[in-house]
């Protein structure tokens, strides 16, 4: 580990790096800090830039625009009542009233160094954690890595918002998707219509941006995103003794809560940060004063949203199982890249995996130093209308589809799926279960049919192996909680 660490080291310092580091970390603010634009959607519009890139570059960009936009989405929460993401609906809560109380300055200072730390904290089990499960995956074969497929495609259950038979219906619609084009094992053509433009089978990357930017484009552009209230000069304080010793037990109990639901494929760090606030106001000796804008509101809500955010990528590096939407997408770009996310990836790529980690590390340790310049530019960047960001945003959507393959076709697919993802998300479909399907699909198909080719067409092969079977186990467990508690509440009803 301190070898890997050292190697990280090594590549992080290099000026192109630090560069790209620099940039990501400006685009990951802005990205978070603008109502209307997510980090995710930042990643997307990003991913086909990140393919010109070696992948140490590439993931350099992509993580640390995710770990960035996490922790900004807390300025216009605490200014304006309008959270820049949803890891930072929680923060509104007490952040806004201390913006009301005059105390605009200090609500930040408390979610900048509570971010940081949560951050932190959860980078640091990250690289504990990572490895040790990369290696006890060491053990997987075919039927194993078939069963972590279909235990992350169980991940829909947590992104369906409930409604458990979208989900189905969005994985389902994914899978179809990435068998179109050639057979992985026999070389046939499916489902490709005798066209030409098919064989090489529907690109990762147009349906991606479709679906989640162009489509969010479409819809923020009939919204009202200009913000009321004029931003006044804010002197933020970051390290404030008093608040820092008021909140420290805070911060470490948010963080280490919002690590463990971040492991957890699918929870997410909106969740782990609501947890965190719903805690920090049982611990507390004044619970009614929550609500009102006290430092503790503010603490708690970062520093476990960060830590989750960082907790995410445990499952992802170390299983291959997307931890959240935006893990998701990065679990395409390291496809893209031709790696596979999962135990091998640990031993085949040691410099990637290290680098990924140094590069988190340093965005939380960054975000205390550039966070301040970067609230007194934010006041000038939100006279900026979506009016004039929306149009830039789908210039390079198209730019960065088209770059991926030099394909026009894949152009028209992305308007194709944009327009799919607008009335889907007006119908409050799942589009991260489509996006699972995807992505896993493939993996799943590949690793399936190889298992029975050990077996000789014995499909007890998966509850045979312990592994494998437990595995499955936990997918149908996963699938039945949701649905027994739902009947259990129709029965009370």
């Amino acid at each position: 580990m301190i070898e890997g660490i050292l190697l990280g080291l090594e590549n992080i310092i290099q000026p192109i790096h630090l560069l790209i580091l620099l940039l990501a970390l400006f685009v990951g603010f802005l990205g978070g800090a603008l109502p209307g634009i997510s980090g995710t959607m930042l990643v997307i519009i990003l991913l086909p830039i990140s393919y010109g890139l070696g992948p140490i570059p590439a993931f350099i960009l992509l993580t640390t625009i995710y770990a960035a936009s996490v922790f900004s989405g807390l300025i216009s929460a605490i200014l304006f009542r309008t959270p820049g993401t949803p890891e930072a609906v929680a923060t509104v809560l007490d952040g806004y009233p201390m913006t009301q109380k005059g105390l605009a300055g200090k609500a930040l200072g408390i979610g900048i160094f509570s971010s940081a730390m949560g951050g932190i904290i959860g980078t640091l089990f990250l690289i504990t954690l990572t490895p040790l499960l990369a290696a006890f995956a060491l053990n997987f074969s075919s039927p194993e890595y078939f069963a972590l497929a279909v235990l992350g495609l169980t991940v829909v259950v947590s992104l369906s918002g409930g409604k458990l038979i979208l989900g189905f219906i969005g994985v389902a619609f994914g899978l179809f998707i990435a068998s179109v084009g050639m057979d992985p094992l026999s070389g046939s053509q499916r489902f490709t219509f005798d066209s030409l433009y098919l064989v090489s089978g529907i690109d990762f990357i147009p349906v991606l941006i479709g679906l989640f930017a162009i489509s969010e484009v479409m819809r923020r552009s009939k919204e009202d995103h200009t913000i009321k209230q004029e931003m006044k000069k804010v002197k933020t304080k970051v390290f404030d003794k008093e608040i820092i010793s008021r909140v420290k037990y805070t911060i470490l109990r948010s963080s280490l809560l919002g690590m463990s639901v971040g492991i957890l494929p699918g929870v997410g760090a909106t969740t782990a940060a609501m947890l965190s606030y719903s805690e920090a106001t049982r611990w507390s000796k004044n619970p009614e004063q929550f609500g009102t804008g006290v430092p503790e509101g503010i603490a708690a809500p970062e520093s476990g949203n960060n830590a989750a955010a960082m907790g995410a990528m445990v499952p992802l590096l170390s299983l291959g199982i997307p931890g959240s939407a935006t893990t998701a997408v990065i679990l395409g770009a390291f496809i893209m890249h031709g790696l596979q996310p999962g135990p091998m990836l640990m031993t085949n790529e040691p410099s990637l995996v290290y680098t990924i980690f140094i590069a988190l590390l340093l965005v939380n340790v960054l975000i205390i130093v550039f966070a301040k310049p970067f609230i007194s530019l934010f006041s000038k960047i939100m006279k900026v209308p979506y009016t004039a960001l929306g149009p830039f945003i789908i210039i390079f959507c198209i730019i960065g589809t088209y770059a991926v393959r030099n394909s026009v076709f894949d152009i028209w697919i992305m308007l194709l799926f944009g327009i799919i993802g607008y009335y889907f998300d007006k119908l409050k479909f799942p589009l991260a279960a489509i996006i699972l399907g995807v992505v896993l699909g493939p993996i799943a198909e590949v690793e399936f049919r190889r298992a029975l080719l050990m077996s000789n067409g014995d499909i007890t092969i998966f509850l045979t192996r312990p592994i494998s079977a437990t595995l499955i186990g936990l997918a149908v467990l996963a699938l039945l909680v949701p649905l027994i508690s739902a009947l259990m509440k129709k029965k009370k009803v």
